[in-house]
């Protein structure tokens, strides 16, 4: 009798993965790299990594419902003669218009309108439909100069300086030629249909002293009025927030590599920058050496996703949070709705991969004027409203549980960590114990 050993299960490879293969396989066949829109996809050290303690006998909880909560914050009130006031401490990201149809971006605006929060330009220039329904709007200045002008410099209630993004510090933006219709040409003076690659850096300054006097030059255009952000990559947080208080920034914006994009090459989304777990602490940390902490704001953006995220980024010693992808998809895109036209673009809602090609079913990240249609600026706008105010309301009752009257005076101590990476990068301790990776040598 011939004994056979049973047939065992294919084993693949943790290295060599499925999606891994196909990227091979795609490589090899195009000879190109690949792009796409959105933030990194591999797990990161996040928010979910972090608790709160909340109250027992040694705190005193606040009742939800008949207690004050604080979640207001003023943006810019080092400098600017009029700081931004805001309702909540969580705002709109910039995202362009090119990259974002124009029902999408005015949308975006009416519901920062109606939650009492701002939004942003993004590159491109700043069009009427944002303006008109954005009470308070901040005007990104990048290395693109695309849309920029004296004018609507002055027209805004911010400016921010763009060094860095999130998802590509280092880098510059893409718009890929079938988005830039006749109205994104004009704008960006480029010709139609050509793909667009923005500048890695800005043009008329090199470092520190050359952004001081180019922050200088902002406020006297705005006769001193308009707050200043300074916004960066996760790439080195302590040093690019110093020097950005150095310079005299107002507000620093710190992106981490959760943060989305509207198209660059994956290889750059996946494997350049910090998680925001990793940039809050040493930004802070910079903060506090320089004794500008709630003096100069510090916002953090990039993977924001609900109350709970704002409350911890918060408690970690950000003044603000900003929110992309998050806001987006409040207004409709990515909806399952639409799961049989992402199949025939060869994706799949959620997958966030259509963001550069201009063919997005939901119509928020395209230019055809057809797809546009299916955005009801008014109707996405109001649930982006939805959207923040249920944030809003996270934060607080996470922050009443801790005896807290306001979103600010959530503390670190407020919160423990589940893994030692968390832990370390967050600089609280392991849940259980009262250990801080790295602290005291240890």
């Amino acid at each position: 009798m011939t004994y056979r050993n049973p047939p065992t299960t294919p084993r693949k490879s943790a290295t060599f993965d499925d999606y891994t293969l196909s990227e091979i396989r795609r490589a090899a066949a195009t000879g190109i790299y690949d792009i796409r829109g959105a933030g990194a996809k591999r797990k990161l050290p996040h928010f979910d990594d972090l608790l709160f303690l909340g109250a027992s006998i040694s705190r005193y909880p606040l009742e939800g419902y008949r207690e004050r909560c604080d979640t207001s914050v003023v943006l810019g009130s080092r400098y600017a003669k009029k700081p931004i006031e805001l309702k909540i401490p969580i705002t709109i990201a910039g995202m362009s218009f090119g990259s974002l149809s124009g029902p999408a971006k005015e949308a975006l605006g009416r519901g920062a309108t109606l939650s009492g929060t701002s939004t942003t330009t993004g590159d491109g220039g700043m069009t009427e439909e944002e303006r008109g329904h954005s009470k308070t709007l901040v005007y990104q200045y990048l290395p693109s100069r695309y849309g920029m002008n004296p004018r609507d410099v002055r027209r805004a209630d911010a400016i921010e300086v763009v060094v860095g993004q999130g998802a590509k510090p280092g880098g510059g933006g893409m718009l890929l030629g079938q988005k830039i219709s006749d109205r994104v040409a004009e704008m960006r003076t480029l010709p139609k249909g050509i793909d667009q690659r923005s500048a890695s850096r800005h043009p008329d300054w090199t470092g520190p002293d050359d952004l001081e006097i180019k922050i200088l030059e902002l406020r006297e255009i705005t006769d001193w009025e308009k707050p200043i952000y300074v916004k960066v990559g996760g790439a080195r947080p302590y040093y690019d927030t110093a020097l950005a208080v150095k310079s005299g920034a107002d507000v620093v914006v710190v992106d981490g590599m959760q943060g989305g994009t509207a198209a660059t090459q994956e290889v750059f989304i996946e494997n350049v920058g910090q998680p925001t777990l990793a940039c809050i602490r040493p930004a802070v940390q910079a903060l506090q050496d320089l004794g500008m902490h709630r003096k100069v704001q510090l916002i953090v953006s990039g993977g924001i996703r609900n109350g709970a995220d704002v409350a911890k980024a918060l408690a970690l010693g950000v003044d603000a949070v900003s929110i992309g992808t998050a806001a987006l998809v409040a207004l409709g895109d990515n909806d399952p709705r639409w799961e049989a036209e992402y199949n025939e673009l060869g994706t799949t809602a959620g997958a966030y991969d259509d963001w550069h090609e201009g063919r997005d079913p939901a119509g928020i990240t395209t230019q055809d004027p057809e797809l546009m249609k299916r955005v009801d600026p008014i109707a996405a706008g109001r649930r982006l409203a939805n959207y923040l105010k249920v944030m809003t309301l996270e934060a607080q009752t996470i922050a009443r549980a801790c005896g807290k009257n306001s979103l600010h005076n959530l503390e670190p101590e407020d919160l423990v960590a589940l893994t030692i990476e968390a832990a370390a990068m967050a600089g609280v301790p392991l849940a259980g114990t009262n250990w801080i990776p790295g602290k005291n040598g240890f």
